[in-house]
């Protein structure tokens, strides 16, 4: 049996969480209820918006958390853990509260995309698993979308699992890349775990087996003789792959009643060679072959082709949105918002000098807010259980501009944050990944303003707060400060 086979993914853990974990557990701690936040703080690319994405990772997660033998005896081992806390890790289950938006959902920043609500123990435990899901799917999701958007509607699929940071980070990559609209993946293993369709066909290795390149795209097209792609840029596009490639399609496809289905070119100016290819496969008469095009591509890159006039029909894109080059960091953080005392929750707020740094304390709701067309206009975090009133002209506070007097008129609101786990356990069942895939795409459609979805200069979504939310928020500022400046 290897490493991987026998991992526990509940070890996926930053030490500290231990180590406070240990102390929580030796001061008495373990009934303390708290409640933690994720949120992220900037958009990737300087863009409009986010994906949420990561969410089911997560609940399988938690429903599955324990802790092996080896697991503990490893924590033993470092000498410094004490013995009855080891014991209490041995039966240990999460059995907290998790809200969350739904997985798909389109995200700003500073609102709280998931809380955690949970024993001390239990929420500090799984900080760096719902860190680094979110983190990571939410990232890819966002980007994949951003390409997506710059495709125009053309078909766009994963390339970069050779890229990607390890095999988990393919797989899941895959997943998110899928949520946030490529059409599919040359990742085996994330088709088969996640219904995703992959595709793919030959690398530059089977041209250069055979003996020349008409030879190596006859038996391809003998062997796949109805979805023969043929790599065309293995030695040179216009003087040999390409005429090969119309060769082929006379000579071997139509004859057996069948049609080239696509050429690929893989490096060069895919600009020039794109409109040269499609010249030369038209005058064959072959219209009805796809130009796919694959080699660093990204947002920026396939804008600028689009620009220049290139006949592409397909983009492979592989590291440039597996790794999420342009911003590898996505930048989401769990926070302390509430310690549950004498059954009541009390907000807990960090203080900054960094502004943006301060956090949005207590138990909390958001809503979106819906203009009459449908479109979201802003989202506004309200106490719990404070539903904001839209029968009438609704007030609410912004923030940064606190002395404005501001309402939403004729308009609609809908709570996003959902209950996903009730002691430890899933409260429904979640949707399938094209659910999710939809979900996202009719938001950009029909909620999400076009002046949102920019790649430059994106108008910013508004995160405003009810009155009642506010005030609670500048009293602990006003009363946190107050305490530490005596």
């Amino acid at each position: 049996m290897t490493q991987f086979d026998k991992r526990n993914i509940s070890m996926m853990m930053d030490f500290y969480e231990m180590t406070m974990a240990n102390g929580y557990f030796e001061s008495g701690g373990t009934n303390t209820k708290v409640a933690f936040d994720v949120f992220y703080r900037r958009n990737p690319d300087q863009g409009g918006f986010a994906i949420f994405a990561g969410l089911e990772q997560i609940i399988e997660y938690v429903e599955n958390m324990h802790f092996d033998e080896d697991d503990i005896n490893y924590f033993r081992e470092q000498n410094i853990f004490d013995e009855g806390f080891l014991n209490y890790l041995k039966d240990f289950k999460f059995h907290g509260d998790i809200y969350a938006f739904p997985e798909g959902t389109i995200m700003y920043p500073n609102e709280p995309i998931m809380t955690v609500v949970a024993d001390l123990i239990d929420a500090q435990l799984i900080e760096t698993a719902i860190l680094a899901q979110i983190n990571h799917q939410s990232l890819i999701a966002t980007k994949a979308r951003r390409i997506v958007r710059a495709a125009e509607g053309r078909f766009v699929s994963d390339f970069g699992a050779r890229r990607a940071h390890n095999m988990d980070a393919a797989i899941y990559g895959s997943r998110a890349a899928f949520i946030g609209g490529v059409h599919g993946t040359a990742t085996v293993s994330a088709g088969k775990m996640f219904g995703i369709p992959v595709n793919g066909t030959m690398a530059h290795s089977w041209i250069m087996y055979f003996s020349n390149e008409f030879e190596a795209f006859k038996r391809y097209a003998e062997v796949y003789p109805e979805s023969a792609t043929l790599l065309v840029d293995t030695y040179d596009v216009i003087h040999s792959g390409i005429p090969n490639a119309i060769r082929v399609a006379k000579e071997i496809c139509e004859p057996a009643g069948h049609r080239l289905k696509g050429i690929r070119i893989d490096s060069g100016d895919l600009a020039y060679l794109s409109k040269r290819v499609r010249k030369m496969l038209d005058d064959a008469g072959l219209n009805d072959c796809k130009i796919v095009v694959s080699n660093s591509l990204d947002e920026f890159t396939i804008t600028s082709l689009l620009k220049q006039g290139a006949a592409i029909d397909s983009f492979g894109v592989g590291e440039r949105l597996i790794t999420a080059k342009s911003e590898p960091v996505f930048g989401a953080v769990y926070k302390i918002v509430a310690v549950e005392e004498n059954g009541i929750f009390s907000p807990r707020i960090k203080v900054s000098e960094n502004v943006e740094k301060i956090t949005n304390p207590g138990l909390k709701d958001v809503y979106r807010i819906y203009d009459a067309d449908g479109h979201a206009v802003a989202d506004v975090i309200a106490m719990p259980n404070e539903k904001p009133d839209m029968a009438k002209p609704f007030r609410y506070i912004d923030p940064v501009k606190p002395w404005k007097q501001r309402s939403f008129t004729n308009c609609t609101a809908k709570k996003l944050l959902k209950l996903y786990v009730k002691d430890g356990k899933r409260t429904e069942n979640l949707p399938t990944l094209n659910e999710i895939r939809e979900y996202v795409k009719n938001q950009l459609a029909n909620e999400v303003w076009e002046e949102e979805q920019r790649f430059e200069n994106p108008h910013r979504h508004y995160l405003d707060m009810t009155p009642n939310y506010y005030e609670m928020k500048m009293n602990l500022l006003y009363e946190t400060r107050s305490k530490t400046s005596n």
